[in-house]
Formats: C-alpha cells, structure tokens, sequence
C-alpha cells in the first residue's frame, strides 16, 4: 500500500525556521517526481516546491523562492523542505506528494489538486508572533 507519512510541523515565529520531513512507502519512490503542496486559510490550495526522480532539478513556486529548498533521499525513500524566513501566510497544512505533469506545466498555470497523485495526511504549520 502506497504510505506519505509527514512530519515536523509546528508553531515558530515569522523568520524562524522549519524542517519538514516525508516518509514514502509502498511504490517506486525514486521513479517519482515529488512535490511539497499545502493548503492555507488565504489562498486554499498552493503547489510550493517540486523535484525530479533523480534530485538534480527542483522548482519553486515565487512566493517561496529563496526562503525553503526541497531535497530527496532515494536511498531511505524520503523527500524535505527546508523552510527558512518564515511568514505569518505560510501557516498551513503541508503535504507531500506524487507528480504525474511536466515540469515546464508550472510556467503556463498554477498546478491544481488533479495534477498530483498521493498525498498524505499531512503536518500543520503555524506562523505566529
């Protein structure tokens, strides 16, 4: 069975740091594009961060660039986001998640939540003073 386990959410302040992890199992996780996605109070539903099967290409959606870096480790199935300079509009739930669209597809539109596969449960992340 497919498992997209997330963790390391939680509460920090704007232009702290978090760490967010994802566990993959049940499928051939480095044959997958990955994504970070999340879902926030303002603006629902935001692709935030992808990366090919191999790691050496990673996209970003503007609102994030320069703060967070997504990185994977084929070896232990698992995929990152580094989230530094954090923002009280980054507070959401953030979720890893399977890729099935060409990556040139983020410089037309705004990928939605038809174009990616697995998702898992999730992890909170609050922005707060």
């Amino acid at each position: 069975d497919v498992q997209l386990v997330e963790s390391g959410g939680g509460l920090v302040q704007p232009g702290g740091s978090l760490r967010l992890s994802c566990a993959a199992s049940g499928f051939p996780f480095s044959s997958y594009d990955m994504a970070w996605v999340r879902q926030t109070p303002g603006q629902g539903f935001e692709w935030v961060a992808g990366i090919n099967p191999w790691g050496g290409n990673t996209y970003y959606a503007d609102f994030v660039k320069g703060r967070f870096t997504i990185s994977r480790d084929n070896a232990n199935n698992a995929l990152s986001l580094q989230m530094n300079s954090l923002k009280t509009e980054d507070t959401g739930v953030y979720y890893c998640a399977t890729v099935y669209f060409d990556w040139r597809y983020i410089y037309v539109r705004k990928p939605e939540e038809r174009n990616f596969g697995y998702w898992g449960q999730g992890t909170q992340v609050t922005v707060s003073a």
